[in-house]
């Protein structure tokens, strides 16, 4: 009898390690297969950004703020998982995607082809331009593409900024980021720089570190949107996240506080 309830212990201990095997087995290509998963599994949503003011930069205390970095933690709470924000070079943003050195980009991000192509991106969020940024006292003398030939440019490498160069012809150096930009104009050692709409509004003219600067021409009209790995399920997951923050309301508070509301795209 003792032998027969032995043997009927050890079958259903097999059967529970078959079981629990199969589980972790189950969860682990789950994982595999889904981002989200993936990202709940291992607690923390990585994303890749830039110093780039209104939509993610450090406040006094050195945390990430701005529209990007606090709609990113609203998508971090809900996936119940913390957010952690990494500098990346922008020229890079498809590798360290791909490498999974970051699970998004989220960083005012124009949605060219080349990134759709590339990355599974969400819905747009956000209006956005190309637009011309030159010492004030020389704005009345670049008021359109024709004038703007011979200028010299700096603009962020890999950039919505450098493709707009690229296409119209400019010349141009390719910098870091788009804040160096701009210390490349207040210095002189270039003419001018092609930034976004939204970061012009945020980082030139009075009250500012660039009071000296003033945006002139619109050069492009685009849109942004969250980059995630090609195939990536977290894209429809932060869409549902827009979907729901802009009905209550969050969305549009968020963008009220970093002054981009006027560029908010209605989520459907």
């Amino acid at each position: 009898m003792k032998k027969k309830l032995l043997s009927a212990a050890m079958t259903a201990s097999m059967v529970l390690g078959l079981t629990l095997c199969c589980s972790t087995a189950a969860s682990a290509a789950e994982a595999a297969d889904s981002d989200v998963a993936y990202i709940k599994e291992k607690g923390s949503l990585i994303v890749g950004i830039t110093d780039f003011a209104p939509m993610d930069y450090k406040d006094e205390k050195g945390n990430w703020i701005g529209f990007d970095a606090d709609m990113a933690v609203k998508v971090a709470d809900a996936l119940g998982v913390e957010v952690k924000f990494i500098e990346i070079d922008w020229d890079n943003k498809i590798l360290e995607l791909n490498n999974k050195s970051i699970d998004c980009v989220w960083n005012g991000m124009t949605l060219t082809d080349e990134v759709k192509n590339s990355m599974e991106t969400t819905e747009p969020y956000l209006n956005n331009a190309q637009v011309v940024v030159i010492s004030a006292d020389k704005a009345e003398n670049y008021k359109d593409e024709e004038s703007i030939k011979d200028l010299k440019f700096a603009v962020e490498a890999g950039s919505a900024g450098e493709a707009t160069a690229k296409e119209l012809g400019l010349k141009y150096t390719a910098v870091t980021a788009q804040s160096d930009t701009l210390l490349e104009v207040k210095s002189g050692t270039s003419d001018a720089s092609i930034i976004d709409l939204l970061m012009a509004d945020a980082m030139i003219g009075e009250g500012t570190s660039y009071p000296e600067l003033t945006h002139t021409i619109e050069l492009t009209s685009e849109e942004y949107g969250v980059g995630c790995r090609k195939g990536s399920d977290l894209a429809a997951f932060i869409n549902e996240q827009f979907d729901a923050l802009y009905k209550d309301g969050t969305m549009q508070e968020i963008a009220e506080t970093y002054d981009v509301a006027a560029a908010l795209i209605a989520q459907e």
